[in-house]
């Protein structure tokens, strides 16, 4: 998300320097001393051109250099006193390091074709008839993360039991059957989750209930990584009634999810990637 000017001022103009100064510090070759921490020289070429690059960031008063300058030599001690401590070592930092490239690696190499990304109203509509908002009510039974296969088989016989013997009979309602036998925060409500997009739900969950009709049920129970699941679909919304701007951003989101994907294929190419899958356990 792009910061706006006046969010911009409101940063205090020493701190967006500071931001932009990582390497400012230098063995510099050739090059006139500004200010000398320890071994670590600011040079006053690399001050000035990184002080000229951000003044873009101020539109009333630039900030006075020596100010800057001070920051720029507590910024230094902070750090070289962090690697004294080994912190630049310290597994979490690396961790918090390798997330930073991660980003900074996809901003050089993706962000100009994910800039050109444009979704058309066509093409929002398009992919709105594949992944429309939907309504719909559930009878849940949890099934927690790290059950045993027992469990799982239990909790299905037990969603199966309530499927055949009220919900294709149709003894009661199905908001009825829901509020009786559920599970979960829904089931007082009769299992409704009101409207959801495609990003709300389990894909399995999403899969299954946009297969069906408007007030068609499962046949079959749906496991999901909650639980298992008998699901209604109560209303598709039409295009003319869903939200358009919404419906861009997932459409923008899976073209640059795209992107990503294809990027990756290329460096799994480049690479040697073993798994041993009999060491996951679901």
């Amino acid at each position: 998300m792009k910061s706006t000017s006046r969010d911009l001022l409101k940063v205090s103009a020493t701190s967006l320097l500071l931001l932009a100064s990582q390497g400012v510090a230098t063995n510099a070759w050739a090059m006139t001393e500004l200010a000398k921490i320890n071994s670590s020289v600011i040079s006053l070429e690399d001050f000035n051109k990184k002080y000229k690059d951000n003044l873009k960031f101020f539109q009333f008063r630039a900030p006075p250099k020596r100010s800057v300058l001070d920051d720029l030599i507590k910024r230094e001690l902070v750090l070289q006193e962090a690697r004294k401590m080994g912190l630049d070592k310290d597994p979490e930092v690396l961790e918090r390091m390798n997330t930073v490239l991660y980003h900074a690696l996809l901003d050089k190499k993706l962000s100009r074709e994910f800039d050109e990304i444009h979704i058309s109203d066509d093409e929002a509509k398009s992919f709105y008839s594949k992944n429309p908002e939907i309504r719909t009510s559930h009878i849940f039974i949890a099934v927690r993360p790290d059950a045993k296969p027992e469990e799982v088989n239990s909790a299905k016989d037990r969603i199966t039991k309530v499927l055949n013997d009220y919900v294709k009979p149709g003894k009661m309602s199905f908001a009825e059957i829901a509020q009786r036998f559920s599970e979960g925060m829904a089931a007082p409500l009769g299992g409704d989750i009101d409207y959801q997009t495609r990003d709300k739900l389990d894909p399995a969950y999403y899969l299954a209930a946009t297969q069906l009709s408007v007030g068609q049920t499962t046949t079959t129970p749906i496991r999901t990584q909650f639980g298992w699941h008998i699901i209604k679909l109560t209303v598709k919304k039409s295009w003319d009634d869903a939200d358009h701007p919404q419906t861009k951003r997932l459409a923008f989101e899976e073209r640059r999810a795209q992107i990503f994907e294809k990027y990756i294929v290329q460096l799994k190419k480049q690479a040697k990637v073993s798994i041993h899958d009999g060491l996951l356990k679901e």
